[in-house]
């Protein structure tokens, strides 16, 4: 079951004109339950015109500032992120869920670069991953390539020109505009011309122990691309998908003649339900009540991970699992069809 508390709002700070940073107020009892890893997101639940709607946002402050924050873009059509922009305000109140995600970074001894691509909203879970970096190993350095726009379409431009000031040996950072033209920015995308150009010129691969990408899926797939081909350990590569940009073709699934007699299992309790062979598990779940954790059900956020240990299912789409966590029975429950007339689905062992 997807546990959730209700925090007050205790912050909101404008970033640019269409994103803002939310910080909550954690009571004392809660502290370990919303202790995070930089890296880590957040599930927001809030009611909008009478339905309830669940969102993922990273979090952007540090584990060590004491602050949980996220960052909200708005975009367009996004119910959410319309809502958290226009509409939220201080001392208002809204249900979250404890911090999740395995995009992280944990501290550790190792002095080695960590290098980051990051474009537009992107750059919320880098920021934290980022911060840490700097506040806990003097040893360390942090490099990161930013896509926008612009300067005024950046999120965190004038944090990242603080922290350029503050840490001038250790924070290297490398704009990459689209539609202007600044003397401190390569011009275009994040593409394979201005990754290559990156890692000639501000990067020494020997010297980097991880490289974290964060932002459309095309960009993500062309920079993981150059750096496997610059002979980058794959295992090196960790990557976190906010907008999936290309259109994945459906896999082609062989289902069952009949209704899934399936056994779900959260929380340590355990539900008999039917799927249905249009259905996903995750659908069939919330059909009958079962109180699984999930948010975006498009295939793009983790939330909903679940593990087949009897019979078989098969996504339609996956841009989250590694060949190696879907050879162990991981599944993402909204992208997952019963491929089997009986299922056990563990929502709790992932």
């Amino acid at each position: 079951m997807a546990t959730f508390n209700t925090l007050v709002i205790s912050k909101i700070q404008r970033e640019t004109s269409k994103a803002v940073s939310i910080s909550f107020d954690v009571p004392e009892s809660l502290k370990h339950t919303y202790a995070f890893e930089a890296g880590q997101y957040l599930t927001l639940k809030t009611k909008i015109d009478g339905q309830e709607i669940r969102r993922d946002y990273s979090i952007s402050s540090s584990p060590k500032s004491n602050d949980l924050t996220v960052t909200i873009k708005e975009i367009e059509n996004g119910i959410f992120s319309s809502f958290a922009n226009k509409d939220l305000k201080v001392g208002e109140s809204i249900a979250v869920a404890p911090p999740k995600g395995r995009f992280t970074f944990i501290p550790n001894t190792n002095n080695n670069t960590i290098v980051a691509f990051a474009a537009g909203s992107g750059i919320t879970p880098i920021m934290s991953i980022l911060k840490t970096v700097l506040e806990t190993n003097e040893e360390q350095k942090f490099i990161l390539i930013y896509g926008n726009k612009s300067p005024e379409e950046t999120i965190f431009y004038q944090t990242l020109s603080t922290l350029e000031a503050q840490y001038p040996t250790r924070f290297e950072l490398q704009y990459v505009y689209s539609q202007a033209q600044d003397e401190r920015a390569l011009f275009g995308r994040i593409d394979k011309g201005n990754t290559n150009y990156s890692l000639k010129n501000l990067i020494n691969i020997d010297l980097t122990s991880a490289f974290y990408l964060c932002g459309p899926e095309k960009m993500i797939h062309t920079v993981k691309e150059v750096l496997l081909q610059h002979n980058v350990c794959e295992d090196d590569i960790l990557f976190e998908l906010f907008t999936a940009t290309t259109t994945v073709a459906e896999a082609q699934v062989s289902i069952p003649s009949g209704p899934t007699k399936a056994t779900v299992l959260v929380d340590d309790e355990t539900t008999e339900i039917s799927v249905n062979s249009e259905q996903t598990i995750l659908e069939a779940a919330l059909k009958h009540d079962v109180d699984v954790p999930y948010s975006c059900q498009g295939g793009v956020c983790s939330s909903c991970i679940c593990r087949i240990t009897k019979g078989t299912a098969e996504m339609r789409q996956n841009s989250v699992l590694t060949d190696g966590e879907v050879a162990e029975g991981l599944v993402l429950s909204c992208q997952a069809v019963s491929t089997s007339a009986v299922i056990h689905v563990d929502f709790d062992d992932v």
